[in-house]
């Protein structure tokens, strides 16, 4: 068994509006690489969120009071704030340069994942240009995948991940936030070990796992290489969803 990761060539700077799938396809033959059933596709979320205008220049945002408050204990700008404050459901953990929530979409990251690496806007003097996660990115997942199928017929996973740092460890590393024809979780429970044990507890974070695998390959800074080409992926390709990645607030035992 072998896992095969490649970073597509040529990948454009995205615009909003740009054609995801078009693009993959025109760099997968310029990469010499023909898709096949069963490959993944691992896109970096910049991209998804590029293509779909989630673009936001500072410039234009008008901070609320709760934005304002906030600005001297986290020490952050007050209208990057108003955008955390939008896209988060919960304040979890505030200090100096940092603040964690709840994201919209149920996962708990720093700064409702809205960037400024990698981010640069067009027609406006002095513009302050951050990027928003995809409004909803198993759909941006699933609508690719079935625009590959319809140009291609190949039945293909498609991954969206982003940066997260954890709260027992140091480093970022790379996480599924939308996915579509991929397992998120492999329930291993009931089966036995090499020694006959059942294992009782053992649920895999596949999505999560070849995610950190695409980010090394895919790169955090000025790599130009925002998907990876996956062959290999040891497990049935079927549906999952970034719910299934969510632990329930109930067995949550850092809230």
């Amino acid at each position: 068994m072998s896992l095969v990761l490649n970073v597509l060539k040529n990948i454009p700077l995205i615009r909003e509006g740009d054609d995801l799938a078009e693009i993959l396809l025109k760099s997968l033959a310029e990469s010499n690489l023909e898709l096949q059933d069963n490959d993944v596709l691992v896109l970096a979320q910049k991209i998804v969120s590029k293509a779909e205008g989630r673009m936001v220049n500072l410039a234009d945002v008008y901070p609320s009071a709760a934005a304002f408050d906030l600005a001297p204990l986290v020490d952050k700008d007050p209208r990057l704030l108003e955008l955390i404050l939008r896209e988060s459901s919960e304040v979890l953990r505030i200090r100096k340069g940092v603040i964690v929530v709840e994201h919209k979409l149920g996962f708990v990251c720093a700064n409702a994942g809205i960037d400024h690496s990698n981010v640069a806007g067009e027609g406006k003097e002095n513009a302050e240009y951050v990027l928003l996660l995809p409004e909803n990115p198993d759909a941006s997942a699933r609508r690719l995948r079935e625009e590959i199928w319809r140009k291609l017929e190949k039945t293909v996973g498609v991954m969206i991940i982003d940066s997260h740092g954890r709260a027992w460890r140091n480093g970022t590393v790379g996480v599924c936030i939308g996915l579509s024809g991929v397992p998120a979780l492999i329930d291993e429970r009931g089966q036995t070990d090499l020694f006959g044990y059942t294992l009782k507890a053992t649920v895999i974070g596949a999505a999560d796992e070849l995610a950190a695998a695409a980010s090394l390959v895919i790169g955090q800074a000025a790599e130009g290489t925002p998907v990876a080409h996956v062959r290999g992926f040891p497990y049935p390709l079927t549906d999952g969803s970034l719910q299934d990645l969510i632990r329930a607030k109930e067995l949550d035992m850092f809230r």
